[in-house]
């Protein structure tokens, strides 16, 4: 996965003992670099600087298996390039997690189909129309753990490497080196290194380079070929130094000690001078052997090979990209659909409540007409008692008057 660190570098650890690969089996490690200071230097020698702040800052991924028979100490190797734990009491090793069998099997087959199904899954991002989201767990490199038995590769050694060699850069490594002596180390190598040569296997081939110093280098790095390891986080005191490795009766084996095993060329190699070659390679040599046979199986006539099965039928990328064009428009129908329906139901419900807000004020107006029809005849009546009284009162007065004049006469 990529590491969203704008200074850091983001690795994917695949393990494999024998079980088929699993996504909880996986381990991110994140490795921190120190950023320079870039100002006031300017030019095109620049340009490298500015790759790598641009990698750094989108993260890039590195996708790493390991395989070999159980208690080779493929995890203790993982724990000591990343200085981390990948297995814990909550989640045990292989080891603890599988029952013990007498049984042998292909094992070689699960690791296969895992390698294939990551191409696969890159192949199927790569063929959509909307591409800006393509994880890369394509395997870039495989560490293949070879038992320090002193006699040379297994038939299953053999068989295994010829299935990966295709598929995946594959790195021989032999596991425990500190069980042999330095001459045993040596002989065992080149033992190792004329059977692959024999049995035309095929490892990676380290990049030529135009710079002396790197030359002289990878020439040293092909020298140790099949690297010897040993792993461990034990810290132990030597000579006054604190170092990392295995105590023994007869001394120490230091892992970070070039004398004593190949664990430091194994880390630079993977860490610090080959981890983008080992992408480009995996990019450019495996995924695209595994793109071209998987093209090259489709016919013209609708992506179909007839040699195969209803159940194996293959699409060609133009026709699963149509499809998926069809879907997308269809899709985009359907929400078009949903949205007018939602539209119209939302138009009904105003339209309803207009209907009903104005059915209540014409009933709140007939209401304050009869309220008002009531209190203007009420009023009328008022005004008809008040004249009533009115004229009775000017009928009196008069009476009133004239029997005052009356009187006076």
């Amino acid at each position: 996965m990529a590491c969203k660190s704008r200074s850091g570098l983001c690795v994917c650890v695949q393990r494999c003992g024998g079980l088929p690969p699993t996504e909880d089996s996986r381990v991110t490690v994140c490795v921190f670099f120190q950023q320079r200071n870039l100002e006031g230097y300017v030019g095109f020698a620049n340009l490298p600087n500015q790759v790598y702040r641009k990698s750094v800052k989108r993260g890039f991924e590195f996708t790493l298996m390991v395989v070999g028979e159980s208690g080779l100490g493929k995890s203790t190797l993982i724990n000591s390039l990343f200085l981390t734990d990948l297995y814990s009491k909550d989640y045990p090793g292989p080891s603890l997690r599988i029952k013990k069998t007498v049984q042998v099997g292909h094992v070689f087959c699960p690791v296969i189909n895992y390698i294939d199904s990551k191409c696969e899954d890159f192949l199927n991002a790569e063929s959509r129309v909307n591409r800006r989201l393509m994880p890369d767990n394509r395997v870039h490199c495989c560490l293949y753990f070879i038992a320090p038995s002193g006699h040379g590769l297994k038939p299953l050694d053999i068989e295994f490497m010829k299935r990966l060699h295709d598929k995946v850069n594959v790195i021989p490594l032999i596991a425990k080196a500190d069980t042999l002596t330095p001459e045993e180390c040596q002989l065992f190598k080149k033992q190792i290194m004329k059977e692959i040569q024999e049995h035309k296997i095929k490892i990676y081939e380290f990049p030529d380079t135009e710079d002396d110093e790197d030359n002289k280098l990878i020439r040293k790095i092909k020298e140790r070929m099949p690297l010897a390891v040993v792993g461990s986080n034990v810290v132990i005191e030597v000579n006054g130094k604190k170092v990392r490795g295995r105590q023994y009766p007869w001394g120490v084996a230091e892992v970070e000690n070039g004398e004593h095993c190949d664990f430091t060329v194994l880390r630079n190699m993977l860490i610090r001078t080959h981890m983008q070659d080992l992408k480009d390679v995996t990019n450019n040599v495996h995924y695209e052997n595994y793109r071209s046979k998987k093209l090259a199986a489709v016919t013209c006539n609708g992506g179909v090979d007839i040699s195969k099965t209803k159940n194996q039928m293959t699409r060609s990328p133009l026709a699963q990209m149509e499809e998926e064009r069809r879907e997308h428009v269809m899709k985009m129908k359907k929400m078009e659909t949903e949205m007018e329906q939602v539209f119209e139901m939302k138009v009904k419900e105003k339209k309803q409540k207009l209907k009903d807000s104005e059915a209540e004020l014409e009933r709140r107006h007939e209401q304050m007409k009869k309220n008002l029809e009531a209190q203007y005849k009420e009023l009328e009546e008022k005004r008809r008692h008040y004249e009533e009284e009115k004229s009775n009162w000017e009928a009196q007065q008069r009476i009133l008057e004239q029997q005052k004049l009356d009187a006076s006469k």
